[in-house]
């Protein structure tokens, strides 16, 4: 079996391992998008390889937290390569006042985990009505 080898990959792996302790090259906290598309905030998380039931969706007032969990592997197999981050990891979005956490809705879907967050009714724009001021219909007299 031929294999090529790339020293700095395998220089960028092993010094990644020795600066983070835990022997993964996963990126320490989930990849993610957020854009606003009319009057709701849409935001992905990429969570591949997981089951919507290894993934926990929580909010506290206007915190939303994302935790996953990825079991480690089970027996004896001497691995080739261990790229792949296994344990639990999460992220927290701090969300402002103008968004509604009391309506948001999630949906996962090949290895995207999407949530729809809408715009709260409060910071929506809106029209005011001017009422007419006492001094307006009065005549002004000439002395």
């Amino acid at each position: 079996m031929l294999m090529r080898t790339d020293p700095f990959r395998e220089l960028d792996r092993v010094t990644q391992q020795l600066f983070r302790g835990d022997g993964s090259l996963a990126p320490t906290a989930m990849p993610m998008d957020a854009w606003r598309e009319g009057e709701t905030f849409i935001v992905e998380f990429d969570l591949p390889g997981l089951a919507s039931q290894d993934i926990d969706l929580d909010v506290e007032r206007n915190v939303v937290t994302v935790t996953a969990e990825r079991p480690a592997r089970s027996g004896d197999q001497e691995m080739i390569a261990a790229e792949r981050r296994r344990g639990t990891f999460s992220r927290q979005l701090v969300l402002g006042d103008n968004l509604d956490t009391q309506h948001i809705e999630a949906s996962y879907d090949a290895g995207v985990l999407t949530l729809r967050i809408p715009v709260a009714e409060q910071a929506k724009p809106r029209k005011i009505e001017i009422a007419a001021g006492r001094g307006e219909g009065r005549q002004a007299i000439d002395a």
